[in-house]
C-alpha cells in the first residue's frame, strides 16, 4: 500500500475515534491534530541532516496536502521542533488513538482496536520514505529511534505490536482494493524456520499485505475457480488437492441450498494439517483463506501465521495478552498455528502453552463465523497435541495429511525454483539431481524437510556454479554458461 493511502486511513480513523466520543476538553479537530504531528515528524527528519531538499518538501506536501514553503515555513517548524526536543515528544493525537483502542471505544471497529499499532506503522513508513529520499543514514536512524520511542510509550498502556506474527493479505475486492488484514505485518519465524517469501510461495510479501478496512465482497465463482487452478498447479499433493476440492464442492452446494431456504448442518471449519516440513501446508492454508473469502464465508480472508513464540509469554498473564492480540488480527480470516504441538509439549509449572490453547479454544467458539483455525505440524506430534486437552480434537472437523514429495516431484520443484531464479538444469544435472533425491527418499532422516531441502540444495549449487564460472575465461562466460547448472555444480543433500 502507498504511504499516502496509509496516511488517509489514519485520518479516517480520526473520524471513527471522534464519532465514538473520544476527544479532549477543547474539542480540537483530531484530523488537524494528527496532520500537524506527522508534518512536524517529517520536517524533523528532513532537518536531521541539516538541510531540507525540494524533494523532501514535495514529499511532505503530497503526503498531507500541506502547502509547505520549504524555504521559510519549514525553517520555522524545524526550529520549533529542535527547541521542544522533538525526538522525545509524544504526538498529541496518538493519545486519543490509545484511549479508543485500550477502552475499545469504537463499536464494530474495522481495525479491530489496532488503530494505534497501525498509526505507529504509518510513522514507520513515513520515516522510511524520508530516509529513502534523503539517502541519509542519520535520517534513517532518527526515524527508527522515534518509532521505537512510540512503541515503548504505547506498551505502557498495554498495547503492543506483536513482532512474531506475519499477516498475508486476502484477494483484492471487486474495486481492486485489498481487504483488511490487521496491522503489524512483520515476521521473524523461530526455531530455525524462515517464513516463506512471496517468491517461494507465490503469495504477497509481508510489505504488500492488506491494510485497509474491509469492503463488501463481490462474490464471483470464477475467482474460486482461479484459486483452485492455482492449487491444482502446485507440484504433487494430489491427495490434498482432492480433499480441498471435496470441501469446496460442499461449501458451494451449501450456498446453493441456502438460496432455496434449505437447512445446512452446522459444522466446524477448523482444520489440522499433518505432515513433515516443506510440504506446502502454509501455501495451501493461504489459498484456502482466499477461497473462503471469495465464497463470502470469511469477511477478509487474511492468513495470520504464528508459532509458539508469538503466542506464549514468559510470565503469568502475558500469554493470554499475546494470544488475544494474534487472534484479534486473525478474526475475519485464518489463524495458522505452525508446529502447534509445541504449545503442549513442555508441560510444567513454568510453561504457559496450555493457557494459549485455552485462549484459542474460546476464540474458536466466540468467533465461529469469523475465524478459521488451522493447526499444523508433524503427524505423530499433532496426535499428541489433539489429545492434550479434552475439548481440543472435537473443535476440528477436517484432518488433512500432507505427504512427502516423491523424487520426481522434488526434481520438478527444483526446476521451478531454477526458473524463478533464471537458471536451468542441463540434462546431466537433472539426472544427477533425480539420483540424489531418490537416494534421500529411500533413507529419509527424521528431519527431512522436502521443498526446503530442495531450496538449500539449489542455493548450494548456485554457489558451486559461481565458483566454477568465475574461473572461466571472459569469452567463455556466455549467457548459457551463466544460467545453466551442470552436474558438477550439484552437491549432496545435507
Amino acid at each position: 500500500m502507498a504511504v499516502k493511502d496509509r496516511v488517509e486511513n489514519c485520518f479516517g480513523m480520526c473520524d471513527l475515534i471522534t464519532a465514538a466520543g473520544v476527544s479532549d476538553s477543547q474539542q480540537r479537530n483530531l484530523r488537524s491534530m494528527l496532520r500537524v504531528d506527522m508534518v512536524n515528524f517529517c520536517v524533523y527528519l528532513a532537518y536531521e541532516d541539516n538541510v531540507m531538499t525540494q524533494d523532501e518538501e514535495r514529499f511532505i506536501s503530497t503526503m498531507f496536502s500541506y502547502p509547505l514553503n520549504w524555504a521559510t515555513r519549514a525553517d520555522a517548524l524545524a526550529e520549533l521542533n529542535k527547541v521542544e526536543g522533538f525526538p522525545k515528544k509524544i504526538p498529541t493525537a496518538i493519545k486519543y488513538f490509545i484511549l479508543a483502542d485500550a477502552g475499545r471505544r469504537v463499536p464494530n471497529d474495522p481495525y479491530r482496536h489496532q488503530k494505534t499499532a497501525y498509526l505507529i506503522q504509518t510513522y514507520e513508513e513515513l520515516g522510511k520514505g524520508m530516509a529513502l529520499i534523503s539517502g541519509s543514514k542519520a535520517v534513517e536512524a532518527a526515524a527508527a529511534a522515534y518509532v521505537k520511542m512510540l512503541d515503548k510509550f504505547v506498551e505502557g498502556y498495554g498495547l503492543f505490536r506483536n513482532k512474531n506474527v506475519r499477516i498475508s493479505g486476502g484477494r483484492p475486492n471487486a474495486d481492486g482494493t485489498k481487504p483488511s488484514a490487521g496491522v503489524r505485518i512483520t515476521t521473524e519465524k523461530t526455531g530455525g524456520k524462515a517464513a516463506p517469501s512471496g517468491a517461494e510461495t507465490g503469495a504477497p510479501a509481508a510489505s504488500d499485505a492488506a491494510e485497509v478496512p474491509p469492503r463488501p465482497v463481490d462474490l464471483d465463482p470464477r475467482r474460486v475457480d482461479e484459486i483452485m487452478k492455482e492449487l491444482n498447479d502446485l507440484v504433487g499433493l494430489e491427495s490434498v488437492k482432492e480433499e480441498i476440492g471435496r470441501l469446496v464442492n460442499l461449501l458451494r452446494v451449501q450456498q446453493m441450498r441456502q438460496e432455496f431456504g434449505l437447512q445446512n448442518k452446522g459444522t466446524s471449519r477448523h482444520m489440522v494439517f499433518y505432515g513433515n516440513p516443506g510440504t506446502g501446508k502454509t501455501t495451501v492454508a493461504r489459498l484456502l483463506a482466499d477461497i473462503y473469502r471469495e465464497l463470502g464465508l470469511l469477511p477478509t480472508g487474511q492468513l495470520v501465521e504464528v508459532d509458539r513464540a508469538g503466542l506464549v509469554g514468559g510470565y503469568v498473564g502475558q500469554t493470554a495478552i499475546k494470544t488475544s492480540e494474534v487472534i484479534e488480527q486473525a478474526v475475519g480470516g485464518v489463524l495458522f498455528i505452525d508446529e502447534a504441538y509445541t504449545l503442549t509439549a513442555h508441560k510444567g509449572q513454568n510453561d504457559f502453552g496450555q493457557e494459549a490453547v485455552e485462549t484459542i479454544l474460546k476464540a474458536m467458539e466466540d468467533y465461529r463465523d469469523e475465524l478459521i483455525v488451522i493447526a499444523a505440524g508433524y503427524t505423530d506430534l499433532m496426535q499428541e497435541f489433539l489429545e492434550s486437552n479434552p475439548g481440543l480434537k472435537s473443535r476440528f472437523n477436517y484432518f488433512i495429511e500432507f505427504p512427502d514429495y516423491t523424487p520426481e516431484e522434488l526434481v520438478a520443484i527444483l526446476e521451478l525454483m531454477c526458473k524463478k531464479n533464471e537458471y536451468t538444469l542441463s540434462p546431466e544435472a537433472r539426472e544427477k539431481a533425480l539420483a540424489i533425491f531418490t537416494e534421500r527418499c529411500e533413507d529419509k532422516p527424521d528431519n527431512f524437510a522436502n521443498a526446503r531441502e530442495v531450496r538449500n540444495f539449489l542455493e548450494d549449487a548456485m554457489l558451486n556454479h559461481a565458483g566454477r564460472v568465475t574461473k572461466l575465461p571472459k569469452k567463455a562466460r556466455t549467457k548459457k554458461v551463466l544460467s545453466q547448472l551442470e552436474a558438477e555444480d550439484l552437491g549432496e543433500l545435507t
